[in-house]
């Protein structure tokens, strides 16, 4: 199995798992520059600072929600569907997985009693953001 998966469809990628396992010995970003939302490991050796700071505003532009998913506890699948709605791919997530999703569609079926820690963009709008697959 492979530390880190990306699965794509027609050279768009879908999603990319980031196993528990994967360990990187040096500061290692996972989605290129170009995504909605980075995700990369940041290392540093013990003793090593980072400055106080603060983030200045920058306006953006998102026509698209991504998410980042890390289960903390049980199991899951997740199937991974294409913009027009047809399922590319089904793989199990177990503790410590990471699950970055990138374009079209997800659904998930959960194996265990399971936690799972969900990070997206905001401000959540109340309105219907999904749009349901067949």
């Amino acid at each position: 199995m492979e530390a880190i998966e990306f699965i794509k469809a027609d050279d768009k990628t879908l999603a990319i798992i980031i196993r528990a396992g994967f360990e990187p010995q040096r500061t290692t970003f996972i989605t290129p520059e170009s995504f909605e939302q980075q995700v990369g490991f940041i290392v540093y050796p013990t003793g090593g600072v980072i400055a106080p700071h603060k983030h200045k505003r920058i306006e953006r532009h998102l026509d698209h929600t991504s998410e980042t998913l890390v289960v903390r506890k049980g199991r899951l699948e997740v199937q991974l569907y294409d913009e027009a709605g047809a399922i590319v791919a089904d793989r199990e997530l177990v503790p410590g997985d990471i699950l970055v999703l990138v374009s079209g569609g997800h659904g998930f079926r959960m194996r265990e009693d399971t936690v799972i820690l969900e990070i997206k963009q905001g401000p959540y709008t109340g309105l219907a953001e999904k749009e349901h697959l067949p």
